[in-house]
């Protein structure tokens, strides 16, 4: 789906829609102790029209200087979410241009709707949890899901902390100012995902996936996280029975040492608090769930925020594939219990489009969901997996409208567009709680 020029009337303060992203170069000087950040981004771009400015994302943050293609900018200007950059001369439509951000200053997280979002200090260390809009809390970008590209990332900070961010692990050496690590992601990345995660932490493999999976926790936490994510390469596989292959190269856990209101996903990786880690299995719907949507949400990322659905229904449903294939609760007695659930709360929600306030409503969620087990009674379990592999390699690395969706179920299932929507509409344009085919 190509950008247009229009903002997301969800997040309207975000992103700048004349230019494309396509590498960040981040080099990133964090002290732990001060939470003092010292940054250089260098962000490699292409202009969509004639640019006399160059705007980016960054909140909260000093700008020191500012070069486009190697020159001085002509002007900067700072507003609370905006920087705004005058070039020394124009940058035509169609031309490939760097930003080379120099900045500092002590991050901190953004109040938004849906809380406290972005780069945030923990009792000893860092998480940065950016969905939706938290990315300028850390770094300058053009903070937008649609807007994907790869990242490098250079992170120093004392010596003692590990330092874990998207991407491979390139290398680590100690240097004057403590130890630097750096890390590159080849896929591309919505700027939301993009995160960094700083504490002390012990670090092992989980053996056993097609894919490298490593976990990272606290020390006193060895037994029980080997115990909760032992399974993580069993889900691995199922979905890839029903998704498609991974998308990423590995996947990375972090358990932080702090308590966590809820788990978060970011490209490539998932972060858990320490809470939900009990070495019971008393949170496999949630491990579950985060793993699920590194196919949705993080290989295939919404364009525009009122589908959020897209992510979370899918990522609910993965729970529910999850729980039957262990031999719990299957898919048709978790639809009828979330259904009965719905009746029980208002219907004055349209999940085609929640608003911006609601839009992680856990009916959000569970409406998504209960679409797509409607939609997987009608077409059948054969055509309803091979839809969501023709998602999944179609919109690979890319963004996502509902209509994809759509044309990708009736192609699997060889039906019209029309068929396939009369059973998800539903659920997803009307207030009201349908009954399941």
């Amino acid at each position: 789906m190509k950008p247009t020029n229009a903002a997301d009337p969800y997040t309207p303060h975000s992103g700048d829609r004349r230019w494309r992203a396509d590498h960040y170069e981040l080099r990133l000087d964090y002290r732990v102790a001060t939470n003092r950040l010292d940054g250089t981004a260098t962000i490699t771009a292409t202009a969509l029209e004639d640019l006399d400015k160059v705007v980016v994302d960054l909140h909260g943050l000093s700008v020191d200087r500012v070069d486009i293609d190697g020159q001085r900018a002509r002007k900067t200007t700072t507003a609370v979410h905006k920087c705004t950059v005058t070039p020394a001369t124009p940058i035509t439509s169609g031309t490939e241009f760097t930003v080379h951000v120099r900045y500092r200053g002590t991050p901190r997280p953004l109040r938004s709707p849906w809380g406290q979002i972005g780069w945030e200090e923990l009792t000893d260390g860092v998480i940065v949890a950016a969905q939706p809009t938290g990315a300028p809390s850390w770094f300058p970008c053009n903070d937008r899901p649609d807007d994907k590209a790869t990242y490098r990332f250079e992170i120093t900070c004392e010596t003692g902390y590990d330092v874990v961010a998207n991407g491979e692990l390139l290398g680590k050496e100690r240097t004057g100012r403590g130890t630097r690590w750096t890390y590159a992601t080849t896929d591309p990345m919505a700027t939301y995902l993009a995160t960094v995660q700083i504490g002390r932490y012990r670090t092992h493999a989980i053996r056993g996936a097609d894919v490298p999976v490593t976990l990272h926790h606290p020390a006193d936490l060895a037994a029980a996280a080997k115990t909760d994510f032992g399974q993580v390469p069993d889900m691995l596989a199922l979905y890839a029975d029903r998704f498609g292959p991974y998308p990423f190269p590995a996947y990375g856990v972090v358990v932080t040492d702090d308590e966590l209101e809820i788990p978060l996903e970011a490209h490539g990786l998932a972060v858990f608090g320490r809470n939900h880690v009990d070495g019971e299995h008393g949170t496999d719907r949630l491990i579950a769930h985060e793993l699920a949507h590194q196919w949705f949400g993080n290989s295939v990322t919404l364009g525009r925020w009122r589908d959020i659905w897209l992510h979370e229904g899918f990522a609910c449903y993965a729970e529910w594939l999850w729980s039957e294939h262990r031999g719990g609760d299957d898919a048709d007695r978790l639809a009828d219990e979330h259904r009965a659930g719905l009746l029980d709360q208002p219907e004055d929600l349209v999940v085609a489009d929640p608003g911006p306030k609601d839009m992680f409503d856990d009916r959000v969620y569970k409406r998504g969901a209960l679409a797509l087990h409607a939609l997987r009674r009608t077409i059948g379990d054969d055509a309803f997996f091979a839809g969501l592999r023709t998602i999944t390699e179609r919109h690979r690395h890319g963004t996502v409208a509902p209509s994809d969706v759509l044309d990708a179920f009736a192609t699997a299932s060889d039906r019209s567009v029309t068929a396939i929507d009369a059973v998800v509409a539903p659920w997803i344009d009307d207030p009201g709680v349908p009954e399941l085919p």
